[in-house]
């Protein structure tokens, strides 16, 4: 859990500095003094660059900072931006002591922080998220990386930034959408970790959310992640249950963007938790009974991703590329309750044809 101190919630763990703040320019600035940086450079998008930028400003010197531009969007987490942004980072004079600020969403989180890791080898950078799934996810936990031949995250590493700078003033800034899609995975981290936090949460409608409220939600779900994380760093154990809902919500992102029909982070996951919690049930003993009340929850905040029986099979092999994957079988992470869960559970493309009816029917 992080503690609450004054509003400001801090937490100082192996692999990053994790700060929910209510004064960001004092803290951004701090934490650029205890890098020891002199080169300062911030990955922005158009949406970033106008609404966010100006909040932050005034925590740089004058004519300090270098700004490099991306365009929004899970369609731009490309190779092709990526190199764009070591183009600006060489001929503006980067260095192996330049700092590089993510100033962003999850898009802006995982490509900068690919592009820091890589440059000279190398060079220090920070997050500060600026949608809710960001915030309680993307930013944390030293995953980079970028999207390949319409495979999520199919390239990237494990870096964790020098900081993760939280400032739930950017959350007014985004529309529906975004907001749900920090949603579901706050929704994910209490169906695997905490029942009654599961139990708080289901009925809330996310316009009744209060900002105090909020900064609570928040924190206990990055509180959350980063018990995973700390624990296990590269993923090797149990840091594998933040993947509930992702196997299949990742292909259902990749299925949808290969149309050109790309559907949000969040309906996508949210078609995944149904999914997964079905294989649950079969696999790893959730109880029937909690199955409705999963679905039910879902569904009354969010739209999953349409499909049909005749894409099962493309479904399937997107499913097949996850990088947990062994032969024939598709890794998932499931649910043996509301609260808890399973790891490392191989199932077969029957059990995962059985699961998305499911998912569509219900039965």
């Amino acid at each position: 859990m992080i503690p609450e101190k004054n509003q400001k919630m801090i937490k100082k763990t192996p692999v990053s500095n994790i700060i929910v703040s209510d004064t960001i320019l004092e803290d951004i600035s701090s934490c650029i003094k205890e890098t020891g940086s002199k080169g300062i450079f911030i990955l922005v998008d158009e949406n970033t660059e106008k609404k966010c930028l100006p909040v932050i400003a005034n925590a740089f010197e004058k004519n300090t900072l270098k700004i490099i531009k991306t365009k929004s969007g899970e369609k731009n987490k490309t190779l092709k931006t990526l190199a764009g942004i070591w183009q600006v980072l060489t001929k503006r004079g980067a260095d192996r002591d330049s700092l590089l600020i993510n100033l962003g969403g999850g898009v802006i989180c995982d490509m900068g922080g690919f592009a820091a890791s890589a440059f000279k080898r190398g060079i220090r950078f920070i997050n500060i998220p600026t949608t809710l799934l960001a915030q309680v996810d993307a930013s944390i936990g030293g995953k980079t990386g970028i999207n390949f031949l319409n495979l999520k995250n199919e390239i990237g590493v494990f870096r964790h930034p020098e900081a993760v700078l939280i400032y739930t003033g950017f959350l007014k800034t985004l529309d529906k959408n975004n907001f749900l899609s920090g949603m579901a995975e706050i929704l994910k981290h209490a169906l695997i970790f905490d029942s009654r936090h599961w139990d708080e949460i289901k009925g809330l409608r996310i316009e009744k959310i209060n900002s105090s409220k909020l900064k609570k939600i928040i924190s206990l779900s990055v509180a959350i992640k980063n018990h995973f994380v700390n624990n296990d760093p590269f993923e090797k154990d149990i840091r594998k249950a933040l993947n509930f809902g992702h196997t299949a919500g990742h292909a259902f992102e990749s299925f949808s963007i290969a149309r050109g029909k790309p559907v949000s982070h969040g309906n996508a996951v949210a078609a995944g938790m149904i999914m997964e919690s079905y294989l649950s049930y079969v696999k790893t003993g959730l109880p029937l009974k909690k199955l409705p009340e999963i679905k039910k929850t879902i569904l009354s905040t969010f739209t999953p991703p349409s499909f049909s029986r005749e894409n099962y099979k493309e479904l399937f092999a997107l499913m097949k590329c996850d990088k947990k994957n062994l032969n024939e079988k598709v890794n998932f992470t499931l649910l043996h309750d509301i609260g808890s869960y399973k790891i490392n559970n191989f199932c077969t493309k029957q059990e995962i044809y059985k699961a998305l009816d499911f998912t569509i029917t219900g039965k």
